[in-house]
Formats: C-alpha cells, structure tokens, sequence
C-alpha cells in the first residue's frame, strides 16, 4: 500500500471509528431507555438520542465521506483493498448514498419521534389505547414514506423497505417463499386441529415465581455459552437483544409469573442473537461489518437455539430436571416427556412471541401482508387494528379481545422497524438448512444435546456463521455452508416430522 493510500485509508478508518462510537452511545442510551430509566426522563433522552443519531447521520453523508468513498472507488486504488477492506467501503457506499439526500433535520426528528413512540407505545400495549398511539404511528409511517423517496423506491415501495433487514430481498421472491411454506404449513396445522391428541398443559397454569425463572434463564444462557463477562441479562417490556461492540451484547426477556415457558424460550432466542454477536471477529470491531449479516441470519441463530435445540426432546431430556430443581412443588409430578409435549403443543393463539414454532409463522404471514398494504396499497394506521383482527380470524381462527394482545403486541413498529417481521419465517428457514447440514457434519448432534455438550454447536455456528460478521452476504452464507440457496422445504420438512410424530 502507497504512503498517501494508507493515510487516505487511515483517515477513512477514523471517521468510521468517530460514527460507530455515536451509534454505541446511542445504543447504549437506548437500552438504558427499555430497561428502567425514570419515565420522568424519557422526553428529553429521546431527544439526546435523536441529536447523537444525528451526528453519526452527518458524518456518514459527509463531503469528507464522500470524497474517501469516490478515492477508494478508483480501480487504482480499489486494487490495493482486501477482501474486507472492499466490503466496508461497499457497506458505507451503499449507506451514504441511500442517505446522502435526506436532510439532517428530518432525520433528527424521526429519530426522536422513534424514542418517544417506543415509550409510548409502552403505555398504550399496557393500556390497550391504540387511540391514544395511533397519533405517533401515523408519524413514524409518514417519515417512512417520504424516506422511501429519498432512498428510492424498487419494483414497490416496500422492497425499499425489506432491502433494509434482507439485501435484495423483495415482494416477489417472499410471496412466492410464503404461498410454498402456506401450501405445506396450513394443511398440517388443520390436521393437528382434528387430530384427538391432545398433549397435557394443565400443570403449566400454576405461579412460577420471576425470581426463579430469571435463575434458571441464567443458567440455560451458560450452558450455551453466553458470555456474561461480555453481557448481562436485563428484564424489559419486549425482549430484545443489542450488540455496543463484540465485548457488550446485553440482551432482555420478560418474566411471566403464570407462563413459564415464555421468558425460557425467549432468554433462548435473545442468547442465540447474542451468541452471534459475542462471536464476531474482533478484527472487525468498530465498524459497521461487526454486525449480523441481516436480520434473516441473525433470526437463524435465535430460532435454532429456542426451536430447534430448545424445544427438542434431548435438550429437556438433559435439561428438565434443572427446571424441577428451580421449580420442586410446581413439577413434582410431571415427567420429562409430558413437559416436552407441553412445549411443543400447537395451538392458535393471539401473541406471536408465544407462539408455537408451526403456527408462529403464520402470525409472520399476517404482519408482513399488513405491512405490504401500508406501503404499497394505502391502508390508513386508523384502520390497522380493523384489518389486524380480520387477519388473525382469517388464518388463526381466534379474534384478539383488545388491541394490547393484538396490533399493539409487537414494539417493531413503535421504532419504525417496517420490513422486519418476514425475517422471522426467513430465519425459521435458513435455521432447519443450516441444522440439516450441521447433522451431516456432527452425527450425534442428539447425543451432544442430551449430555448437555452444546459447545461443539457453538463453535460449528461461529465457524460457519458468526465470526464472519457482515463480510458476507446471506445468500454467501448459505450457498457456502449448505451448499445451496435458501430452501424452504428444509423447514418444511421439520416440522412435518416433528408434528406428525408427537400428533
């Protein structure tokens, strides 16, 4: 590399270095924001976070970043880049010009308009007062729409929108990906609905005190191998987990006294994001490429840990007496194949979060198609709880009571998150490919499980998956561990076997 190349490439480096350090900030106030800083705060916080956002937004649409990024564009200095080198300066080109048009003082008023709203929408899910939100999604649609013309809109206005969870991900190609997983999932979950077997829930429906799941969450995070000298475990509204660098990746979950299961699953499910994050290669710190590859691949990781390692048999057969331990009176008298069947019953239901693996992915099915006709086919926010409990009758045959168990359910919208949710049933699919191919390469996988060794399927995914952060695209990824594109029929499969067999 020529003198004035490195300096050029020095000078590059630092003001990525000077962006990430904003955005870390801003992650950091955010979380402090979800997990208990005084309500009396928020208002002003939200515009801190809106102001810091803000910053790292002008410094990454820059004459200066402009200028680096048109440098490194030339082939004599393209040349002189490696292969990760090229892939961040991709990264913050393909940033710089989805941004460079927007003006900063919209931008700082989305971003504080998306704190506030997340605050409360709190208020208005405890509430059930969609009224009471619905001033502040109109907002946070109206932003999306006008930002959708300064990033430019693709063959719809909401494949701008999926490109940002999904590169190249469009209506198309999840339509077709959604009618082929319908036209195997929905038959299966009829003929479980007639099937007579019914596993037995009934011991469930008992107090599990908050302080002994919150023991037992820590342990399961251990045993798969969180690192907590490089995280902690929060309670919030919504779980969630948030990466400030591979050596900070905190993540939430919600204990409920009465569900056991819920806050098991989804300490499983944020530790599967975590462990993706704790995993990156450090080399890569400080820049954007510390950082899942999409949101589809990053649900692989979550939805393998709570679904397909979590929910198995070998993983309650090596885990239940655990939970008998922490919970002696409530599970005196079930067995280990009973709680397996428990927590895997299928059963239509209102909240997606709780959701069984089969059906959750038709509670993904019915966000995605609501926000296609946001975007793409004018349906007003005053109708979206209207159109909400139409959709769940249609495909789950149940009508939520009130809008805090239904359009107020999820926080993806209060944040402006548009375009998310087909990530989930994406990360379903890539999770039962990725599993198909890791018994391949590890045959007693079940055994390993049952033991309690869940060590080698951490280190097979960040040999395969995690340590390569964003240098990757999905589509890479996959071809290069499984061998071939994203197929839908790998979950497909899964849960056809897994179903029939305990149905």
């Amino acid at each position: 590399m020529g003198e004035q190349h490195s300096q050029q490439w020095e000078q590059f480096n630092q003001l990525v270095r000077k962006i990430m350090s904003y955005y870390e900030a801003v992650g950091l106030l955010h979380w402090d924001l979800r997990t208990g800083a005084p309500r009396k705060g928020t208002d002003v916080r939200s515009e801190t976070i809106g102001i810091l956002s803000t910053e790292a937004f002008k410094l990454g649409i820059s004459e200066e970043m402009g200028q680096l990024l048109e440098h490194f564009a030339k082939p004599e200095h393209e040349d002189k880049l490696d292969k990760v080198q090229r892939r961040l300066v991709a990264e913050l080109r393909k940033s710089y010009d989805q941004s460079k048009n927007i003006p900063a003082e919209r931008y700082q008023e989305y971003a504080t308009l998306a704190a506030q709203s997340e605050t409360k929408w709190e208020d208005a899910k405890e509430n059930s007062d969609f009224a009471g939100f619905e001033p502040f999604l109109t907002k946070i649609v109206a932003f999306k729409q006008e930002f959708i013309e300064y990033w430019g809109v693709k063959d719809t206005r909401y494949d701008t929108l999926l490109d940002m969870y999904e590169p190249d991900l469009t209506v198309e190609k999840v339509d077709a990906i959604f009618e082929r997983l319908k036209s195997r999932l929905i038959p299966l979950v009829h003929a479980i609905q007639e099937s007579p077997y019914k596993p037995d829930t009934e011991f469930l429906k008992q107090l599990f005190p908050s302080e002994q799941q919150e023991k037992f969450s820590m342990f399961m995070l251990e045993q798969m191998g969180y690192d907590f000298e490089a995280g902690r475990l929060d309670e919030s509204v919504h779980p969630f987990a948030t990466s400030l660098n591979p050596g900070d990746v905190r993540i939430t979950t919600k204990y409920l006294p009465d569900d056991v299961l819920s806050a098991a699953f989804s300490s499983l499910h944020e530790g599967g994001h975590a462990l993706y994050e704790q995993n990156i290669d450090m080399a890569l710190a400080g820049t954007p490429l510390a950082s899942g590859t999409s949101m589809g691949i990053h649900e692989s990781q979550s939805r393998l840990w709570e679904n397909m390692i979590g929910r198995s048999r070998p993983f309650w057969r090596r885990y239940f007496a655990d939970l008998q331990q922490h919970f002696p009176e409530q599970l005196k008298d079930v067995d280990v194949e009973q709680f397996y069947l428990a927590a895997n019953k299928v059963e239509n239901s209102l909240i997606r979060v709780e959701a069984d693996e089969l059906t959750y992915n038709l509670h993904i099915i019915i966000r995605y198609e609501i926000e296609k006709m946001l975007f793409n086919e004018g349906l007003a926010v005053k109708d979206l709880p209207e159109t909400w409990n139409k959709k769940y009758k249609e495909y789950l045959g149940i009508m939520p009571p009130n809008d805090g168990v239904g359009v107020l359910q999820d926080v993806h919208w209060s944040g402006g998150d548009f375009g998310y949710f087909a990530s989930y049933s994406l990360g379903n699919m890539y999770a039962a490919q990725f599993v198909n191919t890791m018994r391949k390469e590890i045959p007693n996988l079940d055994q390993l499980v049952e033991e309690g060794n869940l060590f080698p399927i951490k280190e097979w995914l960040t040999d395969k998956v995690h340590k390569y952060g964003k240098t990757e695209t999905p589509s890479e990824i996959i071809l290069r561990v499984t061998g071939e594109e994203l197929n839908p029929d790998y979950l497909a499969d899964y849960l056809e076997a897994k179903y029939k067999e305990i149905y």
